[in-house]
């Protein structure tokens, strides 16, 4: 019996843990990937307080070591489902069961796919979802990035270091991601910018993407662009499945702002929540709140 069982290594789960164990709450973290989330693969960070620039891998691993110094349990497992029994959370994992008081769901969001033709069965062959994972097989190669956003700008500046040739195509005519960053972009000489268009369709030869079809919708022209890879960045789908607390129309978990969810005792922190800024300041703050919140929780019990 855990007084809080915390689920999800990133960001809010590692600061809602550095949080508990300081609070002296019998804790434990679970992770079924690789402790540190899905910021663990980007190259570089440069709006996290304290650090101009850092690797995700970096940032990361000083939350992690923070964390284990503090003597957080951390356990690689996957969790299948959630129940409660009277105020018990019961938490079933791969590995078995698990009970407390309290628990905080921090499980983060994965890419979000096209679903475009040649999409799914060429990932892994030239289509990617991570330009740090994937970025170096791409040496004086021609890419193309999908998306408006700050992570497809950023991706497209670190690719730009490697590829010979960036392409960025967007649906709209203007970009969502920080000025700065559109900025370094666009001072970057073998970046092009197609904005007003989408992806239709990644093509192949011998196996491995070879052209992307994209469509004008300004001046409704379809042509190939030829192209070694394609890295697509159009958002993020929660992690949420195997909770039962209220959501929103997208399955991220709806919380007030002490970060309760609809079931007593259960609260949720970072980019698996509903929450107008995804970046790892608010996370680190949605797991201090969570961690807070439920240390009262469990004085309540």
């Amino acid at each position: 019996m855990y007084d809080l069982v915390i689920i999800g290594g990133g960001p809010a789960g590692l600061t809602a843990g550095i949080y508990a164990q300081r609070s002296r709450l019998k804790t434990i973290l679970l992770e079924k990937g690789v402790v540190g989330g899905q910021i663990a693969l980007s190259d570089i960070i440069e709006n996290y307080p304290g650090f101009s620039s850092i690797s995700g891998a970096g940032l990361m691993e000083k939350f992690e070591e923070h964390a284990r110094g503090l003597g957080l349990e951390i356990r690689l497992d996957e969790v299948i489902n959630i129940t409660v029994e009277g105020k018990e959370k019961v938490i079933r994992t791969s590995e078995g069961e698990l009970r407390a008081k309290a628990l905080i769901v921090a499980t983060g969001a994965k890419p979000r796919r096209l679903g475009v033709p040649g999409e799914k069965e060429l990932t892994g062959k030239g289509v990617s979802y991570c330009a740090t994972c994937d970025g170096p097989f791409f040496r004086q190669r021609t890419v193309m990035v999908v998306g408006g956003g700050d992570t497809a700008v950023k991706e497209a500046v670190y690719l730009s270091k490697l590829a010979s040739k960036v392409y960025i195509v967007h649906r709209r005519d203007r970009f969502r991601a920080e000025k700065m960053h559109q900025e370094k972009a666009e001072a970057t000489p073998n970046i092009e910018f197609l904005a007003s268009n989408i992806l239709k369709e990644i093509k192949a030869e011998n196996g491995v993407v070879s052209k992307a079809v994209i469509e004008n919708l300004k001046n409704p022209a379809v042509k190939e662009v030829a192209v070694d890879g394609v890295f697509i960045f159009v958002g993020i789908n929660p992690t949420t499945d195997f909770v039962d607390a209220e959501k929103d129309t997208g399955g991220f978990i709806k919380t007030n702002p002490r970060m309760e969810t609809s079931i007593p005792g259960v609260f949720a922190a970072g980019d698996c929540r509903t929450s107008p800024l995804l970046q790892v300041a608010t996370a680190v703050g949605d797991g201090a709140i969570a961690a807070y919140m439920a240390e009262q929780y469990i004085e309540n019990y």
